[in-house]
């Protein structure tokens, strides 16, 4: 194929065919259970093709070049797995865009800013759309940024915009930088949604593995005893067992 027709097949209507080719029925019921679509549940709604994570990312490599309007036809949609590929494609455009021999500044801040639009009108609306997508896009791009915008999202009325906010600091974490992940914790703690007591729990370990131990126990040291009881199991996962024991034995 020519790079002019590779390019002309970059559709929205191509992605959605080649996650059909390998869909299974079953599989979609299981997802819609474990994602939680039934009624007054966080993901209502939301269709299921049956198509695992694996052969999304396969397809999603057929795409690369999609463009963001077709993106957003994706994402505008009831399908589960068609907003899944669009926010990988959309992340490793960014990659691409972030690329030391390549960088493309002004690429990064666009795909950032329709990322955003996208949390906003509430497309990024279940939790392994957010975490395969929040670091990628806003946080490795607000790196060397202000980072003003994450206390926004943390301020949400909307679960998902403050999981968002929390989530996109891995890309911070991954760089060895703690404290916005730290700050958001700390606004964090009275969260009444237990996906984001497991969100910042699972943040704050990281940060206890990739940045620095005694970050973490430091944090643990001050708040512990104020912590929902998933966000601290979360959190002292990885550490010794005495240790563990410690922190999840405080008076609460």
């Amino acid at each position: 194929m020519t790079d002019a027709a590779h390019r002309t097949s970059q559709t929205a209507a191509g992605v959605r065919a080649a996650l059909a080719a390998v869909a299974d029925p079953e599989r979609a019921a299981g997802a819609a259970r474990y994602f939680q679509t039934g009624p007054g549940q966080y993901a209502e709604g939301d269709v299921f093709l049956g198509v695992t994570v694996p052969q999304t990312r396969t397809v999603v490599k057929r795409f690369a070049a999609l463009p963001l309007p077709e993106t957003e036809l994706l994402l505008a949609g009831p399908v589960h797995e068609h907003r899944l590929a669009a926010l990988l494609i959309l992340v490793a455009q960014s990659g691409v865009a972030s690329a030391v021999r390549t960088r493309d500044d002004a690429r990064r801040r666009a795909l950032a800013e329709f990322y955003l639009d996208q949390v906003r009108s509430g497309r990024v609306n279940n939790w392994d759309l957010v975490d395969s997508s929040a670091p990628g896009l806003l946080g490795e791009y607000l790196f060397d940024r202000p980072r003003g915008l994450l206390y926004e999202l943390a301020a949400s009325d909307i679960l998902w915009q403050r999981r968002v906010a929390v989530i996109a600091t891995q890309a911070f974490i991954r760089c060895g930088d703690a404290s916005t992940t730290l700050d958001l914790a700390a606004r964090l703690l009275a969260d009444p949604e237990p996906l984001m007591h497991k969100a910042v729990g699972w943040m704050l370990r990281e940060v206890g593995s990739r940045v620095d131990r005694a970050l973490l126990l430091g944090f643990l040291d001050e708040n512990a005893g104020r912590m929902p009881r998933t966000m601290l199991s979360y959190a002292t996962e990885h550490l010794e067992p005495e240790v563990r024991a410690h922190y999840r034995g405080l008076p609460r």
